[in-house]
Parts: C-alpha cells; structure tokens; sequence
C-alpha cells in the first residue's frame, strides 16, 4: 500500500477501568504530525454481559465536534443489529456473508459494491478486497493497525465497522 494511505490505530483503554474489548478509540497517524489524529470512539457498557449496545462516535473534522456515527446493537457476543446514522439497520450476518460454508473470507456491501475480507495466513490478519480484487484495507491484528486505500475511504465507516466485527469474531474463533 501507500503511504497515502490512511492509518488507524485501535487504542484500548486501560483493563481495569473497562475490560470489554467493544470499547476503545481509533486514532489516524500521520506521517508529518507528531499527534495522531482522533477519528472514531467506540463505547460499550463495562456490564460483564455479552449483550448490549455499542455506540460508535465519529469525530467531525471540520467542527472537532463528537457525531453519533454507529450504534451495533449485541444480541450476543457473536450476533448482533448494526445501524449506520438513522436510515439503516443490517444484520451482523449481513455484513459477514459467505459464498459457501467452507468460505474463509466474508462479504459485504457498500456503496454500491461488494467487498470481502480474508483471512491471512497467519489467522488473525485480515485483507479487504474489492469483487475486482483490489486491495482496500489491511488489518494487522499484532499492531491493531487497519491501512485504508483511497479506495475505501468513501465507504471508510464500513471498512471499520466491518474489520472490528470480522476481528471480534476471529478473536471468539468463530470465523
């Protein structure tokens, strides 16, 4: 990839002040900035349950202000109801469709084409794919780190929602 790339780090908080791995920010690094740049929050009640509602913030770039971005609403720790803003509300196994049962990359949609993440060879890092076979992001589970091409920053809430449930759903083992 790039360097033109955007860069996102997941930063989780502490463990004893919130243990549940829904909860915790997405900074972009910038190559010519010494600070890294806040993008999204993820805020999921420390309930010590598998259910609940994870509220997912997207920080404005031109106001600095917080906007509800994302609400994924958990029917269990592997199930769950996303809403993207007011208007749309998908099914987890939507947004992680197989082609066949034995498939080792899951599918989903966006703006008006399909995408699909696959499984890397070491089993936790993740690469997204266009149905074209273009890269559009890598994750990198060891560095919690998702590289966005200029692909997938129009549908970059997607790329993110998608990569944390598809790496949620890799650390459950339950590909």
């Amino acid at each position: 990839m790039a360097s033109a790339d955007l860069v996102l780090r997941w930063v989780y908080p502490p463990e004893d002040t919130n243990p549940d791995r829904r909860t915790f920010n997405i900074i972009q690094i910038v190559e010519e900035s010494p600070e890294p740049v806040e993008m999204y929050k993820f805020q999921h009640p420390n309930t010590g349950t598998n259910t609940g509602v994870t509220i997912v913030s997207r920080k404005n770039a031109a106001t600095q202000r917080w906007e509800p971005a994302i609400q994924i609403d958990w029917l269990s720790d592997h199930t769950a109801n996303v809403g993207f803003g007011t208007a749309e509300r998908v099914h987890m196994r939507e947004l992680r469709k197989m082609k066949k049962q034995s498939s080792k990359s899951r599918r989903f949609k966006a703006g008006g084409s399909e995408y699909k993440w696959k499984q890397a060879e070491n089993g936790r890092d993740l690469l997204c794919v266009s149905t074209r076979g273009k890269e559009v992001a890598t994750w990198s589970d060891d560095q919690s780190t998702l590289r966005v091409t200029d692909r997938g920053e129009g549908i970059l809430d997607r790329v993110v929602v998608t990569c944390f449930l598809n790496s949620w759903m890799n650390g459950l083992r339950l590909w």
